[in-house]
């Protein structure tokens, strides 16, 4: 017999099976990967060519002959119901308004799903933004939501199986966008409508750091100070390139020594690949480590692939650089950024460890979707790839320094700025930084971080000497990055977000 489940018990399995998943090491597919590039290419074929277009056959044949839609405002549609709701409601020749659909950047999570050792399934997690197109309105932003698909691969086929979509919210009108960031009620209007408890912008114009801005509240009831500080995750990777690219300046480090002379990680010590390591490798990340060794089953540091070969994101790889620089110079990370990092730039809110120097009262705590707080990463030793606290004010002056290239050599700020290795179409990473090519010889230099409750980003213009810093405190914040890249960055910002939803 049939059994329909409800959309919270579907919820609660998704759940679990993450939660059973993230314990067993597994982790989501690189973009790089075949089957995030497959998953995402049926998405776009999904909405893109069928939604999109209200190409019903390419619509319908999309999915399984079971295939069952959860909504949180609508209930739930077998697949019958599903696509005779799409014929006669969206896709009506009556209707008044047409619809698009984008995918929000960044967002995409891909999960594989194995039965033995075969692939069968994939899930698909993200944020998604629907559009009303109208003789009379060109287009409007309407609603965004998130959603979940699970895919099965049914006789060499993928077809989509569940989709679950929840957390509707409507988008501010594009009238009331033109207050945005400029009004404070405005904008905490718009924060509430997108569940975000607090936003600090940084604004630098002439590469320098002239405007910072901060919106919402640390918790019910108090406002967050324009001094908030904030726990920024993998922005603490700028931080700590910043510092070793300062001592190659200084003749005191080589990007292209191998790191081995200073440190070997005992679990990679009898592979040869571990003398292939060096600075530069590491800052591009062509490590061929994974993000963390704790992904691996065995849960031990290994090589994915050789090194200095192609791209994938390691924060072991920074970790790795960190115990050879502590090694060198007989100092822990925090003492050597604070010798060469916070105390030249004043940056007294800044630490790279969690003690008493820290004011509580102002710290941005991280939230989930739901607005359930996390405990905070009280950290106790340096990470060279994450937990930085700052504020936007430190923060933004710490980057006016990378733009102007301070306490850099020349041929050091060109090396850092250099594409040492394509991540994607018109993106590239530098050394501790991503750069965008926005065509004309105009480049952005760029990173995101991304922790449980930390959704953080900024974008610095070298040519024309701007940068934008965005920090929020909650899960999902990189739902808002691309109004505000947008309004303060125009034509360079659109061409990011371009870049990014390619």
């Amino acid at each position: 017999m049939k059994i329909n489940l409800s959309f919270f018990q579907l919820k609660i399995l998704f759940t679990a099976f993450f939660i059973f998943h993230f314990q067993m090491g597994f982790s989501q597919e690189e973009k790089s990967s075949v089957l995030y590039k497959t998953i995402i290419s049926k998405d776009s074929l999904l909405f893109n060519i069928g939604f999109n277009t209200c190409d019903i056959k390419q619509f319908e044949n999309l999915y399984t002959e079971d295939f069952e839609f959860y909504h949180d405002k609508d209930s739930i549609s077998d697949k019958a119901k599903f696509i005779k709701t799409f014929t006669i409601g969206i896709c009506s020749p009556s209707r008044k308004y047409s619809y698009r659909r984008e995918l929000i950047p960044g967002s995409t999570e891909i999960y594989p799903l194995y039965k033995k050792g075969i692939l069968y399934g994939a899930i698909q997690m993200g944020t998604h933004r629907f559009y009303e197109i109208s003789a009379e309105n060109p287009e409007q932003p309407g609603s965004f939501a998130k959603f979940t698909h699970l895919w099965l691969l049914k006789n060499k086929e993928w077809k989509l199986a569940r989709s679950l979509s929840y957390n509707h919210q409507m988008t501010t009108s594009t009238a009331d966008k033109s207050a945005l960031f400029d009004n404070q009620q405005e904008t905490e209007n718009w924060l509430k409508e997108n569940n975000i408890p607090a936003l600090g912008i940084g604004i630098i114009t002439d590469g320098k750091l002239k405007q910072v801005k901060v919106f919402g509240e640390l918790k019910k009831g108090i406002s967050a100070p324009y001094n908030t500080i904030w726990n920024v995750a993998s922005l603490t990777k700028n931080v700590t390139a910043f510092v070793t690219l300062k001592l190659v300046s200084q003749g005191k480090w080589n990007l292209d020594e191998p790191l081995s002379k200073y440190w070997t990680d005992p679990d990679i010590a009898k592979d040869p690949n571990h003398k292939l390591l060096t600075t530069r490798i590491v800052l591009s990340h062509q490590t061929g480590f994974p993000n963390w060794r704790y992904l691996n089953e065995s849960k031990k540091l290994d090589f994915k692939f050789k090194p200095g070969t192609k791209y994938q994101y390691s924060g072991e790889g920074f970790e790795y650089l960190r115990k050879a620089l502590e090694k060198k110079f007989h100092k822990t990370l925090d003492q050597l950024t604070s010798d060469l990092i916070f105390e030249p730039f004043k940056m007294n809110d800044s630490q790279l460890v969690w003690n008493d120097k820290l004011d509580l009262s102002r710290f941005a705590t991280g939230y989930d979707n739901k607005g359930n707080a996390y405990e905070p990463t009280r950290i106790k030793t340096a990470n060279a790839a994450d937990d930085l606290m700052t504020t936007i004010s430190d923060y933004g002056t710490f980057l006016s320094s990378v733009m102007n290239g301070n306490g850099l050599s020349s041929s050091v700020f060109s090396e850092m700025t250099a594409h040492q290795v394509q991540t994607k179409k018109d993106k590239y990473f530098g050394l501790g930084f991503e750069i965008y090519d926005l065509g004309n010889e105009n480049y952005a230099l760029s990173h995101g971080g991304a922790d449980k409750g930390v959704q953080t980003i900024f974008i610095l213009l070298p040519k024309t000497k701007q940068g934008l810093i965005i920090f929020t405190n909650v899960d999902d914040g990189y739902k808002i990055y691309e109004n505000i890249l947008v309004h303060y960055l125009g034509e360079n910002g659109r061409k990011i977000v371009d870049i990014e939803t390619k």
